[in-house]
């Protein structure tokens, strides 16, 4: 029997990564976040992001590449660039 794949979610999110690119959200949304890892270091043999770009995108394919980035930052660590994207995304769906 096949087991079935689970998506890592945060706070009701899908979270997916390819190599240093990490998107949340859907793309069936209106909205979603890509963050991309700039800057890493290695810390007890593990490669922790230092550096994350964030921006919020438009899921729109009738909307321009310049005009899809709505927002855009960087932030030190994953963590913070997690903390941001999620109030982001949240107020982008909401239509706040």
């Amino acid at each position: 029997m096949a087991e079935k794949e689970t998506v890592l979610q945060y706070k009701g999110h899908p979270l997916m990564r390819k190599e240093n690119i990490i998107y949340y959200g859907s793309m069936s949304d209106k909205y979603i976040i890509m963050m991309q890892i700039l800057e890493t270091k290695t810390m007890k043999d593990l490669s922790v992001a230092t550096r994350v770009a964030v921006q919020l995108q438009q899921t729109s394919p009738n909307v321009s590449q310049r005009e899809k980035i709505v927002k855009k930052t960087e932030k030190d660590g994953l963590w913070n660039a997690m903390d941001i994207a999620s109030i982001w995304l949240n107020r982008a769906l909401n239509g706040k």
